[in-house]
């Protein structure tokens, strides 16, 4: 677990590592060698920077941390997806899913412990929101795994709503998009959202990661009921943004959806779809929703949801089934830190 009485070096942006160096007595360019040592090589300690002074390196040591800190525990499914659990904010927990791939491995990153929103479906929203991560630990959940050098993409789709942490959530991607940094294409990173109306515009313009909305119905009352936040974020708002945003076409949009059998996987449920999405160059990602206790909603059969997706295509839409995986690790975001918290008394 981090120290929390110093700051720590791991998150922190060019322009915030030349205070640093400054502070260290040291010149503006050993910014970029103390980045290069947080970001792109395997050390974990301020010691291991061997290309700065050791006097340097002495009075670091002593106002900072690195910042790396490994996971509290591990969850291992039969299908090979790992879910780990971190200690963060004095005594919470977050989750981050390692999603094993034919072709890439892809990471599942949290962005609060807890959340606001209260979706209806969602355990971490049982929680309640008990604070912001900083971009040092929404990276830590990348660069502290022992499969750091295989993950070849990164979803911000875990505990919480990242538009919720917007300024955290851009630094983390300026840190992981940066020369100086990890030096990823933003075409590797999807952030996924409910749509923040007064946050998503400055999203699409201050960063190019691909964006997923999580959409669940097309229809206003029933989002709503689904996704109590909506009240302040109307969904006509939020395609509306997205139609007039400058969408390069590296841009990858897509609407997650997941598939509540009797609630939203009826024809009229397609149809509006292809009605509120007309000119929205975009992906459907429709997803069978995992069981969760004292949910009572349920999936629909593979037959079903086959059938949902291959109506949405008849329309003229790229629409997906994403595979289920890590069912028997408790997968679904925040089960395992609901029960950490339990077992630890933190309410």
């Amino acid at each position: 677990m981090q120290i929390m009485n110093r700051e720590n070096l791991f998150g922190k942006n060019i322009d915030e590592l030349i205070e640093v160096a400054g502070k260290a007595g040291v010149p503006a360019f050993t910014a970029r060698q103390i980045a290069d040592w947080l970001y792109r090589k395997r050390v974990n300690s301020i010691e291991e920077m061997t290309n700065l002074p050791m006097k340097a390196r002495k009075l670091l040591a002593e106002e900072y941390d690195f910042g790396l800190y490994p996971p509290e525990n591990v969850s291992v499914s039969t299908d090979g997806t790992r879910k780990y659990l971190f200690r963060v904010l004095n005594d919470r927990y977050i989750e981050t899913a390692f999603i094993p791939g034919k072709d890439h491995d892809t990471l599942c990153v949290s962005t609060q412990a807890g959340c606001k929103m209260g979706c209806v479906f969602c355990m971490t929203g049982k929680q309640g929101f008990q604070g912001n991560l900083t971009s040092g630990e929404i990276l830590n959940q990348l660069k502290s795994l022992p499969e750091y050098e295989t993950i070849h993409n990164i979803v911000y789709m875990g505990m919480g709503e990242p538009l919720d942490n917007l300024q955290e959530v851009l630094k983390s991607i300026e840190i992981l998009t940066s020369p100086w940094g990890f030096g990823w294409s933003p075409t590797r990173i999807t952030v996924s959202t409910i749509g923040i109306r007064d946050k998503l515009g400055d999203f699409l313009e201050k960063c190019r990661a691909n964006l997923a909305i999580s959409l669940h119905s097309p229809f206003e009352e029933e989002r709503l009921r689904l996704i109590p936040a909506q009240k302040k974020n109307p969904l006509p708002d939020i395609l509306d943004i997205i139609r007039k945003a400058d969408i390069n076409s590296q841009r990858r949009v897509s609407f997650e959806y997941i598939l509540f059998r009797g609630v939203n996987d009826s024809p009229a449920h397609v149809k509006e779809l292809a009605r509120i999405l007309n000119k929205i160059k975009c992906r459907i990602n429709l997803i069978r929703f995992h069981a969760v206790p004292g949910i009572e909603y349920e999936s629909p059969s593979h037959e079903e949801v086959v059938k949902f997706r291959d109506e949405l295509n008849r329309k003229g839409f790229i629409a997906t089934i994403r595979a289920s995986r890590g069912e028997d690790i408790k997968a679904a975001c925040g089960l395992l830190s609901t029960m950490q918290l339990n077992k630890s008394g933190n309410k």
